[in-house]
């Protein structure tokens, strides 16, 4: 089963955010906490949250809480540049400067086992 969840317009650069998620691509979901908990970028909390969600919406859809993270793999994480923000600052003999606010979308999948049915 898969399980997933989206972060849109995300106020972190999109190639920031990717030197974050390329950390935790393909490893299992205890694995991918402890990565986010320790990593020193700004990114790494939101992405923690996100993974966080991501789960939270395999317990709601399997409708058990005794999923073993351990087996919960990160199938897919992906970053997308949101919209720019455009904003100006003012310089020297009149003249403006643009500031540009870059976003992010992220998406993430988590790949879930099945859990067996008991006789």
């Amino acid at each position: 089963m898969i399980a997933s969840a989206k972060q849109r317009f995300l106020r972190i650069s999109s190639r920031k955010v990717k030197l974050v998620i390329d950390l935790i691509r393909g490893k299992n979901l205890e694995e991918a906490f402890n990565i986010l908990r320790f990593t020193r970028k700004a990114a790494a909390k939101p992405v923690r949250k996100l993974v966080q969600s991501a789960y939270s919406n395999a317990v709601n859809q399997l409708g058990s809480f005794d999923l073993n993270t351990e087996e919960i793999i990160v199938k897919s994480i992906h970053v997308d540049q949101g919209p720019t923000y455009k904003r100006w600052i003012p310089r020297a003999m009149g003249r403006a400067t643009p500031i540009l606010k870059r976003t992010s979308h992220i998406s993430v999948e988590l790949d879930v086992p099945e859990p067996e049915e008991q006789q």
